[in-house]
């Protein structure tokens, strides 16, 4: 049985992970990525367009599938070592996240719908991955 997980991550980071098939969670850490199989479905939801800036973006920018692969350590450079893992990356279109909220049950409070994200990391139902897969893959 799968699991859908959404990673949080500006769409630069995200645009960076799905143009080199990998994926990094909660500024590198490793406990999340572990917790990921091989074939669970991965969406990004990005709050902003580039990390560190300001400005709001609030689409699904990414969407894959986890890869058969063990999670790795990355030197980034300057002392930064992420984790990462690997996932096979589908082309589709971004998708804002307003016009599909109510439709999502893993959001219960719809007017502080930011407050799901603040983790990083989510797991949701398939039926929410669904949803958020049929809105990319429309265009």
């Amino acid at each position: 049985m799968n699991n859908y997980w959404i990673i949080v991550a500006a769409k630069d980071h995200a645009r960076a992970g799905s143009e080199n098939g990998f994926i990094q969670a909660n500024h590198g850490k490793r406990t999340a990525l572990d917790r990921m199989q091989p074939g669970d479905g991965i969406v990004i939801y990005s709050p902003k367009a580039e990390y560190g800036k300001p400005g709001r973006l609030q689409a699904f920018t990414a969407l894959g599938t986890v890869a058969d692969k063990p999670v790795w350590q990355f030197d980034a450079g300057g002392g930064f070592l992420p984790y990462r893992r690997a996932v096979n990356f589908e082309s589709v279109a971004e998708a804002p996240l307003l016009p599909m909220l109510e439709s999502l049950s893993f959001i219960r409070n719809k007017t502080a719908y930011g407050a799901v994200f603040r983790f990083g990391v989510v797991r949701i139902p398939e039926l929410d991955f669904r949803v958020i897969e049929s809105a990319m893959l429309a265009d």
